[in-house]
C-alpha cells in the first residue's frame, strides 16, 4: 500500500488554495458592487436631467415612430410592401435614450 500521507497533505492544499480564491472573488464581487452602487447614487443626485429624453430615460422610436412596424420590401420598386417589426425598438414603440443610455441622467 502506498502512503496516503502525500495525498492527504496534497488535497488539503488544493482545498486551501481553491477556497482562497473562492472567497477573495466573493469579496472583491461584493466591495465593487457596493462602489458602483454607491458612486450611481452621487451621480443620480448631483446629475442634471437628460435633455434629450427629459429624465424618462427613454422616447419614442425615431424609426417606426412609435408604430412598433415598418414597412418593407426587398425590391427597389415594390410590388408589394410588407410590414415588419421593427429592428430599433423590437416592437416595444419606444427606444433607450443613447445620450444617457436610460438613466435618466447625465
Amino acid at each position: 500500500m502506498p502512503p496516503l500521507e502525500p495525498i492527504r497533505f496534497l488535497r488539503k492544499s488544493v482545498f486551501v488554495v481553491l477556497g482562497g480564491f473562492v472567497t477573495i472573488n466573493v469579496v472583491t464581487t461584493a466591495v465593487l458592487g457596493v462602489y458602483r452602487f454607491t458612486t450611481e447614487e452621487k451621480r443620480k443626485k448631483n446629475g442634471l436631467a437628460c435633455g434629450g429624453c427629459r429624465g424618462k430615460g427613454f422616447y419614442i422610436c425615431k424609426v417606426c415612430k412609435g408604430n412598433a412596424t415598418i414597412e418593407w420590401s426587398p425590391l427597389y420598386d415594390p410590388v408589394c410592401i410588407n410590414p415588419c417589426l421593427c429592428p430599433t425598438c423590437d416592437g416595444h414603440r419606444v427606444q433607450r435614450c443613447l445620450n444617457c443610455l436610460g438613466k435618466g441622467y447625465c
